[in-house]
């Protein structure tokens, strides 16, 4: 018998199929590689964390080559990163612009201040005594028994020593004890001020930490007291007035005299001073003087992605210029150059 073999194929199947194969290996040919992005890391205020989330996003889709990787921490926090800890950073914006001069010198030639703010005592629905508290008696509702207080850790962060400022500002001016009822009293080992003077001063030691009554939480960044504001866990802290509303929270307005948001006022806030303990790390300056609440933005020497950084914090000062609800307050930026280190 003769071999069977199949028989041939529809000539326009073939044909048809030939197509399909010519177009799959033209597509796989034409198809170009994804774009690979540059990494640029950022090291930034807590307190800018949910302004920048929404800038990241609005930036990026612009700059379809960049991938912002934005890390919240206390300023202090922020700056050790890079001249501490020894971690590659493209860029540094802190809410405290005479921490760069402090902390950074050796590290960046020049910085900009883009945004002020003023300190507020933020509060909800659900805080002790919140259909009492005004602008007059703040001082004495914190201080009663019960009321659970947040602030930031002085030692990492802007914000927690700008509440003490704040603090001891109002003790010289009602003439009154404030600090101490309010905080100083309810910290292991207690704080008490000195006076000096005009001023008053405190010195902290190297962990701020409460006692055990439960009236004082401490974060390492002022936006970690918000979730435990909005769940109830305390009932007041001490935030920047675009932080709170930004987040829909209440707020006591502090007055100018005290509330470090005021041009006006700024030889009366340098009579407050805050020393802070911090022996661990050996680029920490010690000494916080009261002054006017401002933002800055720099790029250190050593970034990884110059024309990237540099990029980003011009569109971040451009941003801050424009008066963004939940930013800090608008300022004209100025560029400061830094000592040679």
């Amino acid at each position: 018998m003769g071999k069977v073999g199949r028989p041939d194929r529809d000539p326009v199947t073939r044909l048809a199929a030939l197509a399909i194969l010519v177009l799959v290996a033209a597509g796989a040919g034409c198809t170009a590689p994804a774009q690979e992005r540059t990494p640029v890391t950022c090291m930034i205020a807590g307190s800018l964390v949910d302004p920048l989330a929404g800038f990241e996003a609005e930036y990026e889709a612009t700059h379809p080559g960049v991938d912002l990787r934005m890390e919240g921490h206390g300023s202090i926090q922020a700056i050790r990163q890079l001249t501490d800890l020894n971690r590659s950073v493209d860029l540094v914006a802190v809410a405290d612009a005479e921490l760069i001069p402090d902390l950074m010198t050796g590290f960046a030639r020049e910085y900009t201040t883009f945004g002020t703010s003023e300190m507020v005592i933020a509060f909800t629905n659900a805080s002790r005594h919140a259909d009492e508290i005004d602008d007059s008696n703040w001082a004495d509702i914190l201080a009663r028994p019960g009321v659970r207080i947040g602030i930031s850790n002085p030692v990492l962060d802007a914000a927690g020593y700008r509440a003490m400022l704040v603090l001891l500002l109002a003790e010289r001016e009602e003439g009154v004890p404030v600090f101490g009822p309010v905080l100083g009293d309810h910290l292991s080992p207690p704080i008490v001020p000195d006076k000096n003077d005009a001023d008053l001063v405190v010195q902290l030691p190297e962990l701020v930490r409460p006692d055990s009554g439960g009236k004082i939480a401490v974060r390492d960044g002022s936006v970690f007291l918000l979730s435990l504001l909005e769940a109830g866990g305390i009932d007041y802290a001490f935030e920047y007035r675009f932080v709170a509303e930004g987040r829909g929270l209440r707020y006591i307005q502090l007055a100018d005299s005290i509330n470090l948001g005021s041009t006006g006022h700024a030889d009366t806030y340098r009579h407050a001073t805050v020393n802070l303990g911090f022996q661990r790390f050996s680029r920490i300056g010690t000494e916080r003087v009261g002054g006017v609440i401002e933002y800055a933005v720099t790029v250190p020497d050593s970034v990884p992605h110059p024309a990237e950084a540099v990029e980003f914090a011009d569109a971040l000062v451009r941003a801050a210029g424009e008066g963004r609800r939940g930013w800090p307050e608008p300022i004209a930026p100025v560029n400061v150059a830094l000592e040679a280190g």
